[in-house]
């Protein structure tokens, strides 16, 4: 997949972008391969399918969330900036906060963040968990998003503390979720969880991979 057929599948699924925004992804697209050579940050089979099975991964979140302007919003476990980065980047006007324990990789996925020109993104290097005993942190997201970082249990107990009341965790997951759902309501009775089964038109990928997006709400 090259920029036009990304730009053009994104507009075809009611993702918008300006020109300025597919510049942005045209340049961490190409950053991205020029890292990865140095610093393992995803998978070098992957390389070839980085603007679908990463960008448009990440972007998939905005088809069935309407994000409000301002928004605070934390990505943790982030690797080379995903889900956050490209969020941040089709949506501006929020707010992000890119986690993650790993010092290179952190430290690239800053670069990347720089070299959009975007305001209001932050990079930590840390364990979400970490983030609990800083009181700076306690109810201040409206949107927590991770992908592909642990068990649906295990995210919820490691960031529920950072959550706003009215907030709602998005993660993003794969194949069958029955049992890591039944699991989080039993060790959260009081949990909303909604499965969704990501399907973009004019990839066929995700509905065959079965990749899902979890919302979860209190």
């Amino acid at each position: 997949m090259d920029i036009f057929k990304f730009w053009t599948i994104c507009s075809a699924n009611s993702i918008v972008l300006d020109k300025t925004q597919i510049e942005n992804f045209e340049r961490y697209h190409k950053e991205l391969i020029h890292w990865n050579e140095k610093v393992n940050l995803i998978s070098r089979s992957d390389i070839e399918n980085i603007f679908e099975r990463h960008f448009l991964h990440s972007l998939s979140i905005l088809k069935y969330e309407n994000m409000k302007k301002k928004a605070c919003c934390l990505d943790f476990g982030t690797g080379a900036g995903f889900p956050g980065l490209p969020l941040k980047i089709a949506r501006p006007y929020i707010h992000m906060t890119l986690v993650d324990s790993i010092k290179k990789k952190i430290k690239i996925t800053e670069i990347f963040a720089k070299h959009t020109g975007l305001k209001n993104i932050n990079v930590i290097c840390s364990r979400v968990e970490d983030l609990n005993n800083d009181k700076n942190y306690t109810n201040k997201f409206d949107y927590i998003f991770a992908r592909a970082v642990s068990r649906l249990d295990n995210l919820i107990a490691w960031s529920k503390e950072l959550l706003k009341p009215d907030g709602k965790m998005i993660f993003l997951k794969g194949g069958n979720l029955e049992e890591e759902i039944k699991t989080s309501h039993q060790k959260f009775p009081k949990i909303k969880i909604e499965e969704i089964q990501i399907d973009l038109f004019g990839v066929e990928w995700f509905k065959k991979e079965e990749k899902k997006i979890v919302v979860v709400t209190f």
